[in-house]
């Protein structure tokens, strides 16, 4: 298995990257091997002052950064030395089996959608977040911020999406699926949320349970919750901002640390042709060395395959 990771995207990269890297050097086979894409100088540099050689990783330099505030398309296009467009056309090429990033998220997504492009038959890939319950399991919630507007066809989707990776990834035999709505009723909600009931109430392709509310993330009444990324990703950063203001306070909650996303690391875009991971801007080594096993994860569970293979047999819903 050979991990593309983007050790120039971030806050705090390369020096937390390559930190993060080394921490995962120590959980991943010895088979395995992590390709460092970015400034090779600053990467053998940093290697050496921790003492790491050369060769339990390989690098690939290349001069450009894609910085968080630039336009993703013109980023990618003009800057084709970047690390980001040098990791997909890796990726592109199979020189690489996944690839993770916490740079520009517009960009990865860009990178995603015109060099791997999505996988046929899905309308819109997505992206996730994870969110404990108090029974100590967690439940996936997306979109949480890719697509802002959704028409039900897509929540649809998403369900599939999110039922496959809960399935194939983290092992749930019969994951519950919800729908965020305003009201457990199916008749409550807007317009889309109302017709995307009425397409997923009768479904074969998932377990859905009906509409499921904001009191219900930490319970254990369902394990997928689909919703469009508007609201997806203000429900996401208002978790993130309950952590922030527990840790702010010094507030010690076993429970509530499972909120710090360093845990998570990362996110796989769901519904494109190859594994790629996004990271939060601001990681650490901690979430970096997360987000690199997190592409091992969805690596060896073969899901990008097992997408591909349920979206051939899926029946487009009207």
């Amino acid at each position: 298995m050979r991990i593309g990771f983007d050790i120039m995207g971030g806050d705090f990269a390369p020096k937390e990257a390559i930190a993060g890297a080394i921490l995962a050097l120590q959980e991943i086979g010895p088979d395995d091997k992590i390709v460092l894409i970015g400034d090779s100088e600053q990467a053998t540099n940093m290697l050496k002052s921790n003492g790491i050689s050369d060769d339990r990783f390989e690098i690939v330099h290349t001069t450009e950064v894609i910085g968080m505030g630039e336009h993703p398309t013109k980023a990618i296009s003009q800057k084709k030395n970047s690390s980001i467009a040098v990791g997909f056309g890796m990726l592109s090429k199979k020189q690489i089996d996944g690839f993770v990033s916490a740079g520009n998220t517009g960009a990865m997504l860009v990178g995603s959608m015109f060099s791997i492009k999505p996988i046929e038959g899905v309308i819109r890939p997505t992206i996730t977040a994870m969110v404990p319950k108090l029974n100590g399991k967690f439940a996936l919630v997306l979109d949480v911020g890719a697509n802002a507007d959704c028409k039900p066809d897509v929540l649809y989707q998403f369900a599939v999406l999110g039922s496959l990776m809960m399935k194939h990834v983290y092992g749930y035999s019969d994951p519950k699926v919800g729908l965020l709505s305003i009201g457990k009723e199916k008749e409550k909600g807007n317009l889309v949320t109302v017709s995307a009931h009425q397409l997923m109430e009768e479904s074969e392709d998932f377990h859905f349970i009906g509409n499921v509310e904001g009191r219900d993330f930490m319970s254990d009444k369902c394990d997928v919750i689909v919703c469009e990324g508007f609201t997806g990703n203000i429900v996401l950063k208002t978790f993130e901002s309950f952590y922030y203001i527990m840790k702010k306070r010094g507030i010690q909650d076993e429970f509530m640390e499972r909120f710090n996303y360093e845990n998570f690391g990362g996110t796989p875009i769901l519904g494109v042709n190859a594994p790629v991971i996004i990271g939060h801007g601001i990681s650490n080594a901690k979430a970096f060395k997360n987000m690199i096993l997190s592409a091992r994860d969805v690596i060896n569970s073969d899901l990008i395959s097992v997408v591909r293979d349920s979206f051939s047999k899926l029946v487009p819903v009207q």
